[in-house]
């Protein structure tokens, strides 16, 4: 009796065994639903196309650890534009012809993006444009979503927390002088005049640059009660390093896409007190916000996690969150961004679509400013 139990539960367990054995190879053996991402690995935004794939690392971990997307993976390519629209747009053609490739996310930059609309609304295939802020990006076609705030948005929300939180009246601004930055830099100063500031100084600058001495004496000179910068983290830290050093002493306020732990790094001493409006504060205890700090610390050796990290984890949640409405179909797919509602994020909380924008619902603002080398929620006191 017992040699025939003993032979019944070997034969269960191996049976039990080939069948884990069978689900692993199935799911393993299964093709993945491709998406497709353009953006920077190499030039000058090098750094965020990094910070891109971290996210989207995490995300595809926890999506994988859940089960696919019935029982498939999700996996994307990676194609190096460089953030320049020459590149993007070939890229946008290599991934239209790609049947396998159901999405695309990208590119970094709204010009770079913009530039291949025309060839993904001609070839039906959904252009994710997830750090696209240019108000016109999603009017390129209706193939064009994003979860990025558009600027229409972002910045009169920076020019009320500088002119009526911290009482600012007379303002100069830097900018980068990129269709992203002059539009951003537009919607900046006429909500600014709105609220009754007067600007005196507005100054551009090219991504490659690096000495702004010149300009600032400028603006010192004009005697603004604040400096605003329409920057990312780099340069933004290497125009207030500057700015110190020529004896600008006046209050400095960012755009959010400063935002990041290397803005401090860059800085030092120079960022501090600061101010920033931002999307995405690690401070915030929804759970959304901690969970992804959480594993992506876990992953990543203790690293701190930054902006740009979590609009590219919240992006891919947010793929497979249409592909599980849309399944794999290119058409379906667009249709499904009308049709997700209420997608945890660690941007927006919960994500549904605007039909008539194609963008998020609702956009969240912390007023930050930086504190002991700390970014931190601005209490009120003047700097």
């Amino acid at each position: 009796m017992s040699n025939i139990n003993r032979r019944t539960l070997v034969k269960g367990s191996l049976a039990m065994m080939a069948g884990a054995a069978f689900s692993r190879a199935a799911f393993a053996d299964a093709d993945p639903i491709l998406l497709g991402v353009s953006g920077p690995l190499t030039g000058p935004n090098a750094q965020y196309g990094t910070q891109w794939k971290q996210g989207f690392d995490l995300a595809l971990d926890e999506i994988t650890a859940a089960g696919g997307i019935n029982g498939r993976k999700l996996a994307y390519t990676f194609e190096d534009s460089q953030s320049d629209p020459r590149q993007s747009v070939a890229i946008a053609q290599k991934f239209v012809s790609d049947p396998r490739i159901v999405l695309e996310l990208g590119d970094f930059s709204s010009p770079a993006s913009m530039a291949a609309s025309p060839i993904y609304q001609r070839g039906g295939l959904v252009q994710f444009g997830f750090t696209n802020s240019h108000p016109d990006f999603t009017k390129g076609g209706d193939f064009m979503w994003s979860t990025s705030v558009s600027q229409a948005d972002e910045q009169p929300l920076l020019a009320r927390y500088a002119v009526k939180s911290l009482g600012l009246k007379k303002l100069a601004v830097l900018h980068l002088n990129t269709d992203w930055g002059r539009t951003s830099r537009d919607y900046f100063n006429n909500a600014a005049k709105e609220y009754g500031a007067e600007i005196v100084v507005t100054e551009g600058y090219i991504a490659e640059e690096r000495d702004f001495r010149s300009t600032l004496v400028r603006v010192r000179d004009a005697n603004p009660d604040g400096l605003v910068l329409i920057s990312y983290y780099s340069d933004g830290a290497l125009i207030a390093r500057q700015a110190r050093q020529v004896g600008l002493k006046q209050v400095i306020c960012a755009a959010s896409s400063v935002y990041s732990p290397k803005f401090l790094e860059l800085g030092g001493d120079a960022v501090e007190d600061v101010h920033v409006g931002t999307r995405y504060f690690p401070e915030d205890k929804r759970p959304e916000v901690q969970n992804f700090i959480a594993g992506f610390k876990k992953k990543y050796n203790g690293q701190e996690p930054d902006a740009f990290n979590a609009y590219a984890y919240d992006a891919m949640n947010m793929a497979a969150a249409v592909i599980r409405i849309g399944g794999t179909d290119r058409k379906a797919i667009r249709d499904a961004f009308a049709k997700v509602k209420d997608v945890p994020s660690v941007i927006f909380g919960t994500a549904t679509f605007d039909v008539a924008t194609r963008r998020i619902k609702g956009a969240m603002n912390a007023e930050l400013v930086v504190r002991n080398g700390k970014f931190a929620l601005w209490d009120g006191k003047p700097t």
